[in-house]
């Protein structure tokens, strides 16, 4: 996996498993709770010593930290403090799962995390799908999903995606003219065009696509992408643009559209803090300072109340005014 560096939550310094097992035991026995030692300690620490503190915790007494916690808390403050504790490599196939799962598919979910991993991560999160539950990831996503969205979950699924490298200028031109003819140029759309060249291109091959679609056809790709397709996949082949220009970026947007208006997507909103808090938070929170003129840390202020604030805004790690 790649060393990320602009995440949020770093390894703490000096770090004492035992002693904070003991402390979150503290907090948690006998009558109260006392949120505010779980929440800084698990907001305090990386990943990986959230699991050496739930090794410790049940060392030292015979207890699952999850389950204590899942006892003890309540809400969505519950629910951001036990994803906390779910282990790195196992989030984002835990999420996939329950996306999937009993009546209805969450597309926002599939789609948020399909445009986004890279294709190593893609391939990691089917070992992990088919270790922890036993399933095929892809099957099971094509048992529940349909048409041309489901066509463009596959291609992501397969993680063939090309490798950065030297971009043949006479390629993006040849590209930028096939979505120019099969979308604006076209009476319908030929939506298999967008899902090969989007779905298999190389990152830096396609942002010069863009640019040159821009100066072939006068519209920016979203734009044509908004006009000519619909639905899920309309969401998902933005969502993969998007990610393309900048994953910072198309974080930062959803994190700004789960909480405007009324009413806030708090899963996605956990989610989102969760799974990028040590991996790009940093850049995320710049590109939402300079996209949407508030900081993230304001936004999240005014959207949330109590403990689920407090330890939001302590992931955030700080107010870029």
């Amino acid at each position: 996996m790649a060393k990320y560096t602009r995440g949020t939550v770093k390894a703490f310094s000096p770090f004492d498993a035992r002693a904070d097992a003991e402390a979150l035991r503290k907090a948690m026995k006998g009558m109260g709770t006392d949120e505010e030692t779980i929440l800084k300690i698990l907001t305090s620490r990386n990943n990986a010593q959230r699991q050496e503190i739930a090794s410790a915790f049940k060392t030292l007494f015979g207890r699952d930290l999850v389950d204590d916690l899942k006892s003890e808390l309540t809400g969505k403050f519950e629910t951001l403090m036990v994803s906390l504790m779910r282990p790195a490599y196992i989030f984002d196939a835990h999420a996939l799962k329950h996306a999937i799962k009993g009546a209805g598919t969450n597309e926002k979910v599939l789609t948020e995390i399909l445009a986004s991993r890279t294709p190593a991560e893609v391939r990691n999160i089917k070992q992990v799908y088919l270790q922890e539950y036993e399933a095929n990831l892809e099957d099971k996503i094509t048992g529940e999903t349909s048409g041309h969205f489901q066509r463009l979950l596959v291609v992501l699924l397969q993680a063939n995606r090309d490798p950065d490298g030297r971009v043949d200028e006479g390629l993006v031109e040849q590209d930028a003219q096939v979505l120019f003819r099969a979308g604006e140029l076209k009476w319908g759309t030929d939506e298999e065009k967008f899902i090969t060249i989007l779905g298999t291109r190389s990152v830096s091959h396609l942002r010069r696509v863009f640019d040159k679609y821009m100066t072939i056809s006068g519209f920016q790709i979203e734009e044509t992408i908004d006009r000519e397709t619909s639905g899920d996949l309309e969401k998902l082949l933005l969502a993969v643009v998007k990610c393309i220009r900048s994953v910072p970026a198309y974080f930062a947007e959803t994190l700004y559209y789960s909480m405007k208006g009324a009413g806030t997507d708090d899963d996605t909103l956990i989610r989102v803090m969760v799974s990028r808090s040590e991996i790009d938070l940093l850049d995320i929170r710049q590109e939402f300072r300079k996209n949407f003129a508030k900081s993230l840390h304001q936004m999240i202020q005014k959207d949330t109340s109590g403990d689920y604030r407090k330890a939001l805004l302590l992931l955030c790690g700080g107010d870029d005014e």
